[in-house]
Parts: structure tokens; C-alpha cells; sequence
């Protein structure tokens, strides 16, 4: 694998060799103070040109970066299944390397240029002054920010709700149903009420990164162990256990958020779904219709 000196050495020495291109920056990971560095970090590299057009019509050009394994054109897919795209404005390609190293490549013309969009950039070349002063990279924009009471409101009352959803796939034993259900609806909540906690206890200056896979650094370890048993396989009890580890870590963290909040949790939805979710649980897989009395019995 070529070291990052390398790669870096390739990325700039290609665009001062050819010029047609303008400006380099980068963003991404690499550009992010508080990221760990590891081998598979991405280059996330914007070259600034006087025109897109030569580069997406000729691509063998990139053939300069070294010998590739495979390559995405996400440009070319989203046109090809009829979505809005404007390859003048912004063309890339996702290239994996044989050696290991990875570049996510965009060209951008001088005339559309987003260097100041995003915090984590840095610029690497600019040949003629093009691009505007921009400060030192920071992930600022990408740490977790303060709920409103309203917001709160809704990432508790949406966690709670679809336990109705969760508790009749399961009962169906409708396993992708629940799942799905699971990680598109319910745990994007749960991330949210355990990134507002981290919030609070550091003044919201962190961020918890993309899937909360920072969230570790923050947490208890016991508490990120109980996270992580959150994810579950496709067996039916496991999938029960983790359910109700969610609702546990949701009853044990929303409430202190709404206390910093000075709002309410809604502790009787709370009950009231977990109440549900445990007499559907029990509920025979046989119950027909007439007898689905016995879950109010129950409750």
C-alpha cells in the first residue's frame, strides 16, 4: 500500500501537471483532527477545473491514480435510473485501488465550486487564488446539537409508537418486516436520546460520528455494551431481548434529558407500549380475532 506522503505527492503532483486543473481540496475524514487514523481512510479529493466535460469524457485519465480493483460512477448510476443529474456541475468516481488505498474523486468547474459547504475542507493546491480563505478544519457542523423540547417530544413518541409495528411482526414472525422496522425507524430514536445525553455531559462539543459508531467514547462501557446488544440476528427471542434493551435504555436516558430539557416524558405512552409489547409477546401465534380480547385482559 502507498503511504500517505505517496498518495498525497500523486494527488497534487497530477493536478500541477495538468492545467486544466485549477485547485485541489480535500474533506472528509482525513481532514478531521478528532477521527483516528487507520489505513482504510478514504481520500476524499475535489479537483477544481476549468471544465468537467474533457475529464467525464475521457476517463482514462484516472488511470494515473494505479491499478484498480473496481470503481463506482454515482453519477452515472443516478442518470441512468432517471434521477436529475448535472454532470457540468459535479462528476465523481469511487475508486478502489489494488494496493489498498481508496480516492474518492469529484471534479467541480471553478464556476461551481463548494469548498465552503462544508467545515472539513482543506485546501491541498491553488494555482491562481480561486478559491476563498477558509479556516482550519473543524467537525463542528457534524456534532450532536441540543434537542428543542419539540424535537425531543417526537423522537420519544415516534420510539414508543412503532413498538405497535414491532410487536405484530414479531407476533406475525414476520422477520424483515421487524428488522426493518427495527433499524429505519425505532433506532434512529434511540441514537438520538443517547447522542443528546453525550450532549449534555460535554456541552454538545462532540460528535458521535456516522451510525454513532463513536458513541463508545462517551458512554459507559456498560451502557455501550447494552447498545450494542440492541443489534440483533433473525431469531425471534433475540429479537424480543433486544427490543426490550431498547426500551430499557430509552426509560432509563429520556427522562434526564427532559429534565435538562425542562420538558415532560411521557411516561404513561411509555408503560403503555412496553405493556402492549409484553401482552403481545404472550399472545398465543393461534389467537384468532374474536379472542384478541385477551390482550386488554391482559393489559
Amino acid at each position: 500500500m502507498r503511504t500517505e506522503k505517496e498518495m498525497f505527492d500523486l494527488i497534487i503532483g497530477t493536478a500541477q501537471a495538468d492545467e486544466r486543473i485549477r485547485a485541489v481540496y480535500m474533506n472528509g475524514s482525513r481532514t478531521n483532527p478528532n477521527v483516528p487514523k487507520d489505513i482504510f481512510q478514504d481520500y476524499d479529493i475535489v479537483y477544481v477545473v476549468t471544465e468537467n466535460k474533457p475529464f467525464y469524457e475521457d476517463k482514462n485519465w484516472i488511470d494515473v491514480f494505479g491499478e484498480r480493483l473496481y470503481m463506482q460512477c454515482p453519477d452515472e448510476l443516478d442518470k441512468s435510473v432517471g434521477r436529475d443529474v448535472d454532470f457540468d456541475k459535479c462528476y465523481g468516481w469511487l475508486i478502489q485501488l489494488a494496493d489498498g488505498n481508496r480516492i474518492d474523486l469529484h471534479v467541480e468547474p471553478t464556476w461551481n465550486c463548494h469548498v465552503t459547504d462544508d467545515k472539513l475542507c482543506r485546501i491541498l493546491l491553488d494555482k491562481d487564488g480561486v478559491l476563498p480563505k477558509i479556516p482550519d478544519p473543524t467537525d463542528e457542523d457534524y456534532r450532536v446539537k441540543k434537542p428543542s423540547a419539540a424535537e425531543f417530544y417526537s423522537a420519544c413518541n415516534n420510539f414508543w409508537w412503532c413498538m405497535n409495528n414491532v410487536a405484530k411482526g414479531l407476533w406475525r414472525e414476520e422477520v424483515p418486516y421487524v428488522l426493518g422496522m427495527i433499524n429505519e425507524w425505532v433506532r434512529p430514536d434511540l441514537v438520538k436520546i443517547l447522542s443528546w445525553h453525550i450532549g449534555f455531559e460535554t456541552d454538545f462539543s462532540v460528535s458521535v460520528g456516522k451510525s454513532a459508531k463513536y458513541m463508545y467514547k462517551w458512554l459507559e462501557p456498560s451502557v455501550w455494551q447494552r447498545f450494542l446488544a440492541t443489534y440483533s440476528g433473525a431469531d425471534i427471542p433475540e429479537i424480543w431481548r433486544s427490543v426490550y434493551m431498547m426500551c430499557d435504555l430509552v426509560d432509563e436516558f429520556a427522562p434526564k434529558i427532559a429534565e435538562k430539557l425542562c420538558t415532560e416524558y411521557d411516561y404513561q405512552m411509555a408503560k403503555n407500549s412496553r405493556m402492549w409489547l409484553e401482552a403481545v409477546q404472550k399472545l398465543p401465534p393461534d389467537t384468532q380475532l374474536k379472542n384478541a380480547q385477551k390482550i386488554k385482559q391482559k393489559l
